[in-house]
């Protein structure tokens, strides 16, 4: 079910009307209402996959309660064994079909397991719940999570852990949430509380991103796949390479925002995932900006227990790179992404040997913003070209096709205009620290909420899917 669809609007105000009644049953039971409406929204196209989020819940449940409860020697136990259940299903039904497509045309290794392997469906949003469940039972265990577990009983805890991986609005695509952050809001939440101009100007502004900007982007750069990108001229096709950079922010920043949104809607913090990340002159910076919820998931439960910069200059380099590779493989079942995290991860490690680890994110320069945004607008062309010799063909055909005349009609026009809406929006948070910053203007503010409002009904382009559902 599409945030940007009838059906979605429909269910969103079925959903809230319930949860606000003014019962008193309803209102010691909102987690439950929450829960139910967000399993009814995972189920709505693909029911069966239902079973294996509530089966995630239910061990998650388990080994998070045991840790907490059992005698020490025992802790660790039911710690490794959550960490190993969630990383086992993500490697499972994400991976599987990579390996099995990897043993068939590399090694020639067919069999009907094989075979098998190559069918089992991808659940959506499984990378963003089992992350979370990871979450929940490394927080307990290094008892960061604010949760009165002594007077907790199993089923409170279920229902409250349900809720937490479940809720509807971060469920497919993030922001991802950690057990510390979110467990200590869980109350009963009132109407009047609700910070509406907050609601409406996070919807707002992630429904234009998407609906306007990436959705029409999409409809472009459609023509980034082999063989049809070869016909094209090489400025065409750096344009649709940029516009393609474009579309993959507007279309994460857009699902992002309005998630947060939602959440806020109910009453809910979620997390900032993005914050201009087209303004970055580093890398580091670049992934201080980027889908932050994960970048920081990777530092807090990953980099970190590896030994993060504790350990020697040589093992920072390692754990730096196998962060990113793994981050890259995080996102798809392609080595394609493998590589991607990879060349981040490259990037990361050569900035820091050259420029050290402290690097000032106040102090940009104009080159290099440019560098840190033509190498990540390269390195996205991996999500779309998804097989790495069409990756290496589209730079192949930008180097040869220079003498192929340049087409710059409606649609490039049209792409250009979109890009530059994007550009803009950086812009305009570069000149807050500007002398030519104008202070905050409420009514100036309403015009712009409404124009973009206006765009959404009158210039939405095809709906499609978010691209990071994917993953």
């Amino acid at each position: 079910m599409l945030f940007n669809s009838f059906p979605f609007l429909l269910f969103l105000l079925v959903v809230f009307i319930v949860y606000y009644l003014p019962f008193r049953f309803i209102k010691t039971n909102q987690v439950v209402i929450l829960v139910l409406a967000s399993f009814f929204f995972y189920a709505y196209e693909k029911p069966v996959l239902l079973c294996l989020l509530i089966f995630s819940i239910l061990v998650n449940t388990y080994f998070s309660f045991s840790i907490h409860h059992v005698e020490q020697k025992k802790v660790k136990h039911f710690l490794l064994f959550g960490v190993i259940f969630n990383l086992s299903i993500l490697a499972f039904f994400k991976y599987s079909p990579l390996i099995a497509s990897t043993l068939n045309n590399e090694f020639d290794f067919n069999s009907g397991f094989v075979n098998l392997l190559l069918t089992i469906p991808l659940p959506i949003g499984i990378s963003f719940y089992t992350f979370e469940g990871i979450s929940l039972l490394l927080d307990i265990y290094k008892g960061k999570t604010v949760i009165d577990m002594e007077s907790h009983s199993f089923g409170t805890h279920l229902k409250k852990t349900a809720f937490f991986i479940s809720f509807f609005p971060h469920l497919i695509a993030g922001p991802i949430l950690k057990a510390r952050d979110f467990y200590p809001q869980i109350e009963i939440k009132l109407l009047k509380n609700v910070n509406w101009e907050y609601v409406v100007k996070k919807l707002i502004l992630g429904f234009f991103l998407k609906m306007v900007i990436a959705d029409n982007l999409n409809d472009i750069t459609q023509n980034i796949t082999f063989p049809y990108f070869q016909g094209y001229s090489s400025v065409n096709l750096i344009l649709l390479m940029f516009g393609y950079s474009m579309q993959i922010f507007a279309d994460f920043a857009g699902y992002s925002l309005i998630a947060i949104g939602l959440g806020a809607l109910f009453g809910y913090k979620l997390p900032d995932n993005f914050n201009f990340p087209y303004i970055s002159a580093s890398f580091s910076e670049f992934w201080r900006r980027w889908h932050i919820s994960l970048s920081t998931w990777l530092r807090d439960y990953l980099y970190i227990p590896l030994g993060g910069n504790r350990k020697g200059e040589l093992r920072t380099y390692f754990n730096l790179f196998i962060v990113m590779f793994l981050g890259g493989l995080w996102h798809g079942a392609a080595w394609s992404y493998a590589i991607w995290g990879s060349m981040h991860g490259i990037f990361l490690l050569l900035e820091r040997k050259l420029r050290g680890d402290k690097i000032d994110m106040e102090k940009r320069n104009i080159l290099g913003v440019l560098y840190v945004f033509f190498v990540v607008t390269i390195l996205w062309m991996l999500f779309k070209l998804t097989d790495f010799t069409h990756f290496l063909l589209f730079f192949k055909a930008i180097g040869q096709n220079v003498h192929l005349p340049v087409k710059f009609g409606l649609e490039q026009l049209s792409l250009v205009l979109y890009s530059l809406v994007i550009v803009g929006y950086h812009l305009l948070y570069l000149a807050r620290n500007t002398s030519f910053y104008v202070k905050r203007n409420f009514k100036l503010e309403i015009s712009f909420y409404s124009l973009m409002l206006f765009f959404i009904i009158v210039s939405a382009g095809p709906q499609g899917s978010f691209i990071y559902f994917q993953f």
